[in-house]
């Protein structure tokens, strides 16, 4: 296991597990985090979802507000991270598109 990974996180990611709706997961993150850290870590999402669609820096941190710093850092991580960016990023297009299909 990797050094951040500890029981403590194991819990955590548990709890994320549990959760089965929307609502339960704002709920959830809104007793766990602050709204700081909830927006930016919407943000990072949104960036990785435009820096795969090919968006330029300047217009990311346009849309985004996101600084270079941060877009840098989620391009890093979608280049050589663990692909949770990916991952998620493509659950959510399918899920989109099976939303879409069922109209």
């Amino acid at each position: 296991m990797e050094k951040w990974k500890d029981e403590l996180t194991e819990q955590l990611a548990s709890a994320f597990l549990s959760l089965n709706t929307v609502e339960e997961v704002y709920n959830f993150l809104e007793d766990v985090a602050t709204i700081g850290e909830i927006k930016a870590l919407s943000q990072r999402l949104e960036v990785a979802r435009l820096l795969r669609q090919n968006h330029t820096y300047p217009q990311i941190a346009q849309l985004t507000g996101a600084s270079t710093a941060t877009i840098s850092r989620v391009r890093k991580f979608l280049d050589y991270g663990a692909d949770g960016y990916g991952m998620v990023l493509s659950r959510l297009e399918e899920n989109g598109k099976k939303r879409h299909e069922k109209k």
